[in-house]
């Protein structure tokens, strides 16, 4: 069985946790910030979770966790 590659874009913006969640970083936090408020740009700040409608094709992506 040869080796399945790992999709280096998902592998830059997901990440595996210990009990095998997917986590990502929140969106819309790079640029055009003079336009959000204080309460929207700290928000961004955190990481969440990836949901579960999509947790199956980011796992087909990482085959080997990141």
């Amino acid at each position: 069985m040869p080796k399945l590659k790992t999709n280096k874009a998902a592998s830059k913006r997901y990440h595996y946790t210990a009990n095998k969640k997917v986590k990502r970083t929140s969106a819309n936090a790079r640029h055009r910030l003079a336009t959000k408020t204080p309460r929207q740009k700290m928000s961004r700040r955190a990481s969440a979770y990836a949901d579960k409608t999509v947790e199956e094709g980011i796992k087909r992506l990482l085959p080997y966790g990141n």
